[in-house]
């Protein structure tokens, strides 16, 4: 199983990108997805320009699909709100969106070191060191949400797999109370990794 977001080593082109480059292509990726997709059919260039991404950086496509599977509880969720409040059109761009967005982080996570990706931050953040703050850190907050995020979709993914090996039908009571359970327990698994580690200086 390919989790969301985990390093894939590769020789492709995006493998060989700058990190820094990656990391703006991404961020300016998931604000142009945001600002400028109003109607579904303006979910088709994005999503090509995603295809494409993965095609360059030779991801099978069985490894692609499994990037959105954490995800789909939340989506189903969300869309279902979205269908109801504002209507099918809105439910479609706003799943559309979320899903690209997913894409275009889960392939720059599969092509990229998260060593690489501190290193990057760090240097981008080094003058903050002229007021007081710490790059070090603030580039490890950011490599920690981006593990973080991978790790709760692994949570939602086994206590999903759990429930139909038991056989049991959905309830959101009984769905959210493990998926907590082991979102808290990973929290503080990686929490005590970092003590052990002076991170808590």
């Amino acid at each position: 199983m390919t989790t969301l977001g985990v390093y894939r080593p590769g020789r492709s082109f995006l493998h060989r990108m700058p990190t820094g480059v990656k990391l703006l292509g991404l961020v300016l990726a998931i604000v142009a997805v945001s600002v400028f997709v109003h109607k579904p059919w303006h979910l088709a260039p994005p999503a090509a320009l995603l295809v494409a991404l993965y095609v360059v950086a030779r991801i099978p496509v069985r490894d692609a699909l499994r990037q959105l599977r954490p995800a789909l509880w939340m989506l189903l969720f969300i869309g279902t709100f979205q269908w109801i409040v504002a209507g099918w059109h809105r439910a479609v761009v706003v799943c559309g969106v979320l899903i690209i967005s997913i894409g275009f982080a889960a392939v720059m996570g599969l092509t990229t070191r998260i060593s690489d990706m501190l290193d990057a931050i760090t240097r981008f953040l080094a003058p903050l060191r002229r007021v007081g703050l710490d790059p070090d850190r603030i580039a490890l907050v950011f490599a920690m949400t981006v593990r973080c995020i991978p790790l709760i979709f692994e949570v939602i993914t086994k206590v999903s797999e759990a429930r139909k090996a038991r056989g049991l039908g959905f309830s959101l009571r009984s769905f959210v109370a493990p998926v907590v359970v082991g979102t808290l327990m990973t929290a503080d698994a990686m929490g005590e990794a970092l003590a052990a580690r002076g991170a808590d200086d």
